[in-house]
């Protein structure tokens, strides 16, 4: 049987990394796209910083083409012995056919309001989370620029992140990966 890798995809502060962190806690193998950019930067020697993996993503695409950063965890996702494989942060039809060649790929997309992302961000205090209003909507923007509204588009099921606990949405994707391997 081949790996099933299910990919997630979603609104910058929709609940993606919330619920890849509950399913590696459960078992799950997990791979973040941003992770993939964050050690070659350390291959590079380069300082982890907002700014500096920022232009390396685009350094990486604009080289290696629109797929770049999926082929980064390819090899990972290829070696692990795990039959699915959860996959955070996809952003482009590209990057999904870069992964086509590890298994096959299922996505699934997180939704939820942009006063529920808005908060979500605010809260998590990441380094790269904005701080106002107009930061969150250049964010949003920026990320549809790069084909983020169009994957969520094409996703083959989706599950809404509004007024539910992390256990409900995370037993939610659970459910829905089961369907999927059955």
């Amino acid at each position: 049987m081949s790996k099933l890798v299910v990919c997630l995809t979603g609104m910058p502060g929709a609940g993606k990394s919330t619920i890849v962190s509950k399913l590696k806690d459960q078992g799950y193998e997990t791979f973040s796209l941003g992770d993939g950019v964050r050690a070659e930067a350390k291959r590079q020697n380069l300082e982890p910083t907002g700014e500096n993996l920022g232009r390396l993503m685009l350094e990486l695409r604009e080289k290696n083409g629109p797929g770049a950063i999926a082929e980064l965890i390819k090899d990972s996702i290829q070696n692990s012995s795990h039959e699915i494989i959860i996959i955070d942060g996809i952003r482009s039809i590209h990057e999904i056919n870069v992964l086509k060649q590890t298994g096959n790929v299922k996505l699934l997309a997180v939704h939820a309001s942009p006063d529920t992302r808005f908060k979500f961000l605010s809260e998590r205090k990441r380094s790269d989370d904005p701080l106002t209003r107009e930061k969150f909507e250049e964010r949003d923007n920026r990320e549809i620029g790069v084909g983020l509204e169009e994957i969520i588009d094409l996703a083959d099921d989706s599950i809404e992140n509004n007024n539910v606990t992390i256990d409900d949405m995370v037993s939610s994707a659970s459910g829905i990966f089961q369907k999927w391997i059955e």
